[in-house]
């Protein structure tokens, strides 16, 4: 296993920074540039911006704010939410995203996401995951879309298998039973991922502690940890997670 990243990420509705808990009950947590420059200050090796709302309200991710964000930063920049096609990816890239994160639109059609690897490369290619407890699946994981509101009946585990062998570079679980609870992420469900997967496997949602992180890569198999209420409301900082990291034994970059 090779450097650990950490990756904070910016929840977008309305031009706002929000964050939920399970996806709803939404809080204002700061102003989207402000947020990505301190983040870079602070040591983030790589940024997520999701456009929450764009799947739901049924348009494109919103263009500025990614050439807002992009412009104060120089570490990768994750964007996802709205993309329902080969343009909005274009768009999105040439807006200043270094990667696209797809949900919603995998699932109604995968071959976007292959494609999308074959013009833009599978390491531009993230595929997101939402998933909650069912277990008349095999995995005991259910796919969930549209902001975690419409359940698909398909196994969660099973899609991420199918999303890497339709060539996306990175997968994103997040687990709706842990989603903003800062009570630890769904090591279980990331698990499953990471043991279903060779491509580098994101923890995503739930981190509230230091040992959360570090759990997400020992018992989850995770290399890219994503958190967000913990960092925006400066419960922890991306220094002190990863000074924790690095003396628990695990290689972070500095």
């Amino acid at each position: 296993m090779g450097s650990i990243t950490i990756m904070p990420c910016l929840d977008m509705k309305e031009g706002r920074v929000v964050k939920g808990v399970h996806f709803v009950d939404l809080k204002d947590a700061g102003d989207p540039v402000k947020n990505a420059a301190f983040y870079q200050r602070e040591g983030a090796d790589e940024l997520a911006m999701l456009d929450i709302a764009a799947t739901v309200e049924n348009r494109t991710t919103r263009l500025e704010w990614v050439k807002a964000v992009s412009a104060v930063i120089d570490i990768p920049l994750t964007v996802g939410g709205g993309i329902a096609g080969v343009e909005d990816i274009e768009l999105v890239l040439e807006a200043g995203a270094d990667k696209i994160s797809m949900n919603s639109a995998a699932v109604k059609d995968p071959n976007l996401v292959s494609a999308a690897a074959e013009r833009f490369g599978t390491e531009r290619v993230t595929v997101a995951i939402d998933a909650r407890r069912n277990q008349e699946m095999p995995s005991g994981f259910e796919l969930v879309v549209s902001g975690g509101t419409t359940a698909v009946g398909k196994d969660a585990v099973a899609w991420a298998s199918e999303c890497q062998g339709l060539g996306a570079g990175v997968i994103l679980p997040t687990s709706m039973d842990g989603d903003g609870t800062q009570e630890g992420y769904d090591l279980e469900f990331t698990k499953a991922i990471s043991d279903a997967v060779e491509v580098p496997v994101v923890a995503s949602g739930g981190a509230g502690r230091l040992e959360h992180f570090y759990e997400a890569v020992v018992q989850g198999g995770a290399q890219i940890l994503l958190a967000a209420s913990v960092f925006h409301y400066r419960i922890l900082s991306i220094r002190e997670v990863k000074g924790y990291l690095k003396s628990q034994g695990l290689q972070v970059s500095v």
